[in-house]
């Protein structure tokens, strides 16, 4: 897995990565705390979420044509001094008439987050190659991101508690000029990008339809996605009915954070040796059948087990289908590529997240759970026959090593 990291290029951009996704998950708990604090209210502290989700549906797409049309190494820095700046906003906020400033530093954050995203995907193969060392970057990064979300929440909320809302924001300011300052040192690359081709989103949209498998992954990713938020969202009613409260909640979420980790090493191999389609749909109906024990589960001897199992599988299923769009997709046209299914990927999470408790309500816990289950499970099955026609493409990609083209 650390094979990526004797390339220095990625060295760097993987610190700048993990500094400024450190910094930016030590507030996951601490801004809706804060903007609760400040209004006492429900609404206000859950359209924080709204803030985040917003730039990733309205502007991915554009973003993705911005991120290949320019040079990505400048991109991202950009990126992160503008998130820098963004952010800054928030140590002004601190009475509930300047709120404003939360939601606004907020979309800002996430727009910055939405032009990084995609130039960072697409930048990862030229510098690392799209063989063995794509699927070691790809997998030291799910391993990052499983550390980093599982240690932040609760190390911001520490931090939060012992000194202030305002030291959080200065440490998330500073992780984004520590992740610029990263990226800046790495190689300047000559531009190649849209020299055959204008760079816009008809073209993007013309080179994924030209795709099978690009047109395969789309959906599937996305259904996952939907039915995964919806059980995630359905997570705590469950903890506190049946597991027995708060803090049997927390040692599930251990357990899918620890999940996810053992999940991101183990796909550094499979990734490079099982074919895709069968990989994913293994993954997925796993993940299933693993979110059907937990919620039937009534006690922590099942509950954990079937929560590390969502997190291995879940983990594969999400650097699969990454990893294969690096290698089939033009890189000319990856940051698009890469931004459509971000788009399509926070489109998911939020219909998930909101028709989950929806259903939940509606019918019961239970029938809600069951519903999530078998769409996760349809779309692996479904993936199979889908993915017939593109098989050929996926297997003759070749697996290249070296750094490729500029860009």
């Amino acid at each position: 897995m650390l094979e990526a990291l004797k390339v220095r290029d990625f060295r760097l951009l993987w610190t700048g990565r993990t500094v400024s996704m450190l910094g930016s998950w030590l507030l996951v708990i601490a801004i809706p705390a804060h903007v609760y604090a400040l209004t006492g209210s429900l609404l206000a502290t859950g359209l924080t979420l709204v803030a985040e989700y917003l730039p990733p549906l309205l502007l991915g797409p554009v973003a993705g044509v911005l991120t290949d049309r320019w040079d990505r190494r400048r991109v991202m820095i950009a990126a992160d001094l503008f998130r820098a700046l963004a952010v800054t906003l928030m140590l002004f906020a601190t009475a509930g008439h300047s709120l404003w400033l939360v939601y606004a530093a907020l979309i800002a954050e996430s727009t910055g987050a939405v032009l990084f995203r995609p130039a960072a995907q697409a930048h990862i193969p030229v510098v690392v190659g799209t063989g063995t060392g794509l699927s070691s970057a790809n997998s030291l990064n799910a391993f990052t991101d499983g550390t980093v979300r599982l240690v932040a929440p609760p190390l911001g909320a520490a931090i939060m508690t012992l000194t202030s809302f305002q030291a959080l924001i200065w440490i998330d300011i500073a992780s984004y000029l520590v992740s610029a300052a990263a990226i800046a040192l790495t190689t300047r690359r000559q531009a190649l990008v849209g020299k055959r081709a204008p760079v816009d989103l008809a073209g993007g949209w013309k080179v994924l339809r030209s795709l099978p498998t690009a047109v395969v992954l789309l959906p599937l990713t996305a259904i996952f996605l939907a039915a995964n938020a919806a059980l995630s969202a359905l997570l705590v009613p469950f903890g506190i009915q049946r597991l027995g409260g708060t803090e049997q909640i927390g040692l599930v979420v251990s357990a899918l954070g620890a999940g996810f980790l053992l999940g991101a090493v183990a796909i550094r191999r499979l990734v490079d040796r099982v074919q895709p389609r069968y990989l994913l749909a293994a993954t997925q109906l796993a993940t299933a059948v693993a979110f059907f024990v937990l919620f039937s589960s009534t006690s922590l001897l099942v509950a954990l087990p079937a929560a590390v199992a969502i997190g291995v599988f879940g983990s594969m299923t999400l650097v699969t289908p990454q990893t294969v769009l690096q290698r089939v997709v033009p890189n000319e046209a990856l940051g698009r590529i890469s931004a459509v299914f971000l788009s399509a990927e926070a489109l998911a999470t939020l219909i998930g997240a909101l028709a989950g408790p929806l259903l939940a309500q509606t019918l019961s816990l239970r029938a809600a759970v069951v519903v999530a289950c078998a769409v996760t499970a349809g779309g692996a099955l479904a993936g199979l026959a889908l993915w017939d026609r593109s098989r050929a493409a996926v297997s003759s990609v070749p697996a290249r090593d070296g750094t490729g083209c500029g860009a």
